[in-house]
């Protein structure tokens, strides 16, 4: 199979598994979304939905989070963990969006990365679930998945995110993303990976690590 054959594969398969695809973090606006991708970071998705109606409660847009005092946001996103680090970001990155952009979060990647806290990944994740834009957002599952489908050598998210975004139709990416994020979790993880139940890996997954696969199990 060429790369363009196994793209289309990917593509083919996915839609079938999932036609409608959820979003993994509750959020009811761009803002709600931000914070909740800015919790995400070395946390998981469930985790953080179980800690963000605590806080949106208590302050769902930057007016109120910022009458918040960093300690108490820390106090609430305390079991999503980095909380000293992601508290001062949510409080500086809500100031910010009140000085230079009326409150609201800005719609290009460029302002976002600028924002305290924000990266290139959370950055992507809000342009293309708040603001419909193009994006890759290259997370763990992504990363690895690439990986073994053998589409992406994987050195770094970089790498990924530009090998994704050259083999897939750039109408796709916002859905795929997501599509692979599911799939990962629920059919090729890290751990306790399965590969009888994870049918893409089995049809298209890269030489070596189906032999690595096979001589453990």
């Amino acid at each position: 199979m060429t790369k363009a054959q196994k793209a289309q594969f990917v593509i083919d398969t996915l839609r079938e598994i999932y036609p409608t695809i959820p979003v993994p973090l509750d959020h009811k606006d761009p803002y709600t979304l931000l914070i909740a991708v800015l919790m995400s970071a070395q946390s998981t998705d469930v985790r953080v939905n179980q800690v963000t109606p605590l806080l949106f409660a208590k302050a769902d847009n930057p007016y109120d989070m910022v009458k918040l005092s960093v300690d108490e946001i820390r106090e609430i996103i305390k079991p999503v963990g980095l909380s000293p680090a992601k508290a001062k970001g949510i409080h500086g990155l809500s100031q910010i969006l009140i000085d230079k952009h009326d409150g609201k979060v800005p719609q290009s990647f460029e302002a976002l990365e600028e924002l305290p806290a924000v990266g290139h990944k959370t950055a992507s994740v809000v342009m293309s679930q708040a603001f419909g834009v193009p994006a890759f957002p290259v997370d763990t599952h992504i990363h690895r998945l690439m990986y073994r489908w053998g589409l992406s050598d994987g050195k770094n998210v970089v790498q990924t995110e530009k090998d994704a975004k050259k083999l897939f139709p750039e109408a796709l990416w916002n859905d795929l993303h997501l599509q692979i994020i599911w799939y990962g979790r629920q059919y090729s993880p890290a751990r306790g990976w399965d590969i009888k139940k994870d049918i893409i890996t089995a049809t298209i997954g890269r030489k070596e690590v189906l032999e690595e696969y096979f001589k453990k199990h």
